[in-house]
Parts: structure tokens; sequence; C-alpha cells
């Protein structure tokens, strides 16, 4: 082979070589795209929810909102919001639980809303139990809490479900893991084994007892339905799949998912 075609295939595997690298040292970058606005529960529409702070095992104190239970019989829902924006840009979602009486707590993670640190998979971990330790201080039960993950908190939830066997636990657009979802965005990239922060809930969702309820877009273009179906086929019973053919990643509540929630805690936790 003449030396012009080596230096052609050279050139591209070195450029190739190039790409993975960049995919893999800024893989975090392309993963959670926090806001450091610091917004409050007034003007964000949920007045009724104070600032309160959450320590973690490392040190650090991260901004929550938090709104006891109406009535005694009623569960607190903890919130575990995706990998972007801020916490207020989850308050229209906490809305419905706070009218039906629900314990809110809302959460954000490092790094976000104004909070220090930087996020990666076992700090959120972290984060996730501060918000689980914070309710033990303030006297709630593990069997009056329901943990709550969007998206990229899906990953979050599952994994504490596991640790700290919840009363139920509720998913929205979930995902089997993160190396799942991104060898599906580049699939002419090996990148899977690269992946740093995996949130490998497929793996972990059937150690899981609590009642469990995965809610997913069939139009859903950033985790695409079949990695929500795959993490539901790996769940053991109780589960319950709802499929919102026509909506997307973000637009699930507008298609009437707050009052599936509500229904499905009230039939799985026996209260009305």
């Amino acid at each position: 082979m003449s030396n012009w075609i080596w230096g052609g295939v050279a050139a591209a595997l070195g450029a190739y070589g190039l790409v993975l690298g960049g995919a893999f040292a800024g893989q975090r970058r392309l993963l959670y795209f926090p806001s450091s606005e610091r917004p409050s529960p007034a003007l964000s529409g949920v007045p009724e929810m104070a600032e309160v702070s959450l320590a973690t095992e490392d040190g650090l104190a991260l901004l929550a909102w938090h709104r006891p239970p109406a009535d005694a019989a009623l569960p607190t829902l903890v919130y575990f919001h995706g990998n972007a924006g801020h916490i207020g840009m989850r308050a229209d979602k906490v809305r419905p639980y706070l009218d039906a009486g629900f314990g809110v707590l809302l959460t954000t993670w490092r790094g976000y809303s104004g909070n220090p640190g930087r996020p990666d998979e076992a700090g959120l971990y972290r984060d996730g139990r501060a918000a689980l330790d914070y309710l033990r201080e303030a006297g709630a039960a593990p069997g009056d809490i329901v943990l709550y993950g969007e998206s990229l908190g899906a990953g979050i939830a599952v994994h504490l479900a596991v640790e700290r066997a919840p009363a139920a636990l509720v998913l929205e657009a979930p995902f089997s893991s993160v190396a799942d979802v991104a060898q599906a965005r580049l699939p002419l990239l090996p990148v899977k084994p690269l992946i740093l922060d995996r949130f490998d809930s497929r793996r972990k969702i059937a150690q899981v007892a609590a009642p469990l309820l995965i809610v997913h877009g069939g139009r859903d273009g950033t985790i695409p339905l079949r990695f929500g179906k795959r993490l539901f086929a790996a769940a053991g019973e109780p589960k319950k799949l709802k499929i919102y053919p026509e909506a997307g990643h973000n637009d699930l509540y507008e298609h009437g998912m707050a009052a599936l929630v509500i229904d499905f805690l009230g039939a799985a936790l026996e209260f009305s």
C-alpha cells in the first residue's frame, strides 16, 4: 500500500482518537448543565415552601425547599430534578402535590442553584442522602417518604431507593443507564466503557421493593422510550408503566402526569 494511503489511514485514526479523547475529557460538561441562579420560593410560585439547608457527608451545605404534609396521613415527596437549570424551574411541577396536601422536599444539586461544589455521580448520591437525612431528623419515617426522580434525577432516586427503602418510587423519563444513552447518541464511537458517571439504574432496580411508577413520553428525543422500557422490564413488582404517546421529554405534565402520580400514590399508599 502506498505511503499516501497509509498517511490517510493514520490521519483518520488520529482524528478519530482526538474526537474520542475529547468526548472522554469533556463528558461531564456534556452531562451536567447547572444554572447558578438562586431563586426564591415566593417568586417561583410556591411561597408556602421554606428554604432549608441540607448537610452532605462531604461537608457541603445545599439549598432545598421544604413544606411538611398538611396531614400526618399524607406522604412527603422528595423531588430530585434533572441535569439542567435550577431549583425554581421545578416549582410548577411540585405545585399539584402541594395543592394535594403532600409534603414536598424540592432538592437541587451541588453546583446548581448557587450551591457549592461540582456535580458527579458520587456527589449527587451524597446530595440525595443529605435530603433523606434532613427528613429523618425532621421526624419523617421511611414509610412516609416517596422518592421522585426526573430524568437524571431518576438515577439518584433508584440508587437511594435501594439504600433507604421508601414508601414508593416515581420516575419521570428515566433511563437504563447513562452509558446506554451516551452510546445511542454517539453510535460510531465506543463510548460506553468510557463513561465515568454511569448511573446504572437497570442493574439496581430489581433490588427496589417499593411500588414503582415509570412515566415516559413516546416522542422523547432526549431519553428515548426504549430506555425507560428497558428499566421497567428489569424492575420487580409492584410496578406500573404509563406512556404518553404524544409527549416528549419535558412536557409530561401537560399530558396529565400530576393527576396520574397522585392517583398512583393514593392507591399504593392507601390514603385518600
